[in-house]
């Protein structure tokens, strides 16, 4: 199977880093990449996803767009089970070397991260870590809220610093080659719904498969 790749511009970011700022650099200087690959039949609700990733060498910068028709909000603390509100998920392998960190992001921004080379046995990063050092800011707000229904459009940005990969001491991503897949999802919403960026092909949705990451090469 053709493994999808993707260059990772470096930008700079002039003023304080913030939702505008890191907006209007993204947009000036990357691609939107959809997540669009659909497998599994018996989840065939399809919201519309999309991103765009960026770096300043100890930054890496992320945006979603996320059109869907049932929002959800119901974790607030650091590393609960985010996958089941609305929404989208980073995984990456830094270094090629079988490890890697799922960052899980639910729509208002609560984020779940933990490292390892599999589904299970999984280490989670210390919450600490997660609070002060990811910065995230969505179009939702960051007060929870139960399901709503309608249609919902709505943008996150993400900033995530190196340093929050604790088991790649000095990492920089200048330079970086790297496996890593995008993904939309949704359990307790009212269209269960699992979307990739780089297709997984399992019987059934599961996106702890490394050998199905795709590639980054980071400028």
């Amino acid at each position: 199977m053709q493994n999808q790749s993707l260059t990772i511009n470096k930008i700079s970011i002039k003023d304080t880093p913030d939702f505008e700022n890191i907006s209007n650099a993204l947009e000036k200087n990357t691609s939107l990449i959809k997540i669009d690959h659909l497998q599994w039949n018996d989840f065939p609700y399809k919201p519309k996803v999309s991103f765009r990733i960026a770096h300043s060498d100890s930054l890496l910068f992320l945006k979603y767009y996320v059109k869907e028709e049932h929002i959800l909000a119901n974790q607030t603390e650091s590393n609960s089970a985010v996958h089941k509100d609305s929404c989208v998920e980073f995984f990456i392998d830094p270094t090629n070397n079988g490890n890697y960190y799922n960052f899980e992001f639910n729509c208002i921004g609560t984020t779940h991260l933990s490292f390892g080379a599999g589904r299970y046995n999984r280490v989670k990063i210390p919450i600490q870590i997660i609070d002060d050092e990811i910065k995230v800011w969505s179009t939702l707000g960051n007060k929870p809220f139960e399901e709503k229904s309608g249609d919902f459009h709505w943008q996150m940005v993400i900033a995530i610093p190196s340093t929050v990969f604790i088991f790649n001491k000095g990492l920089n991503f200048s330079k970086l080659f790297s496996r890593a897949n995008f993904y939309k999802c949704g359990d307790n919403t009212t269209k269960k719904h699992y979307l990739t960026w780089n297709p997984v092909k399992t019987k059934n949705p599961d996106f702890h498969r490394p050998e199905y990451f795709g590639l980054l090469n980071f400028k």
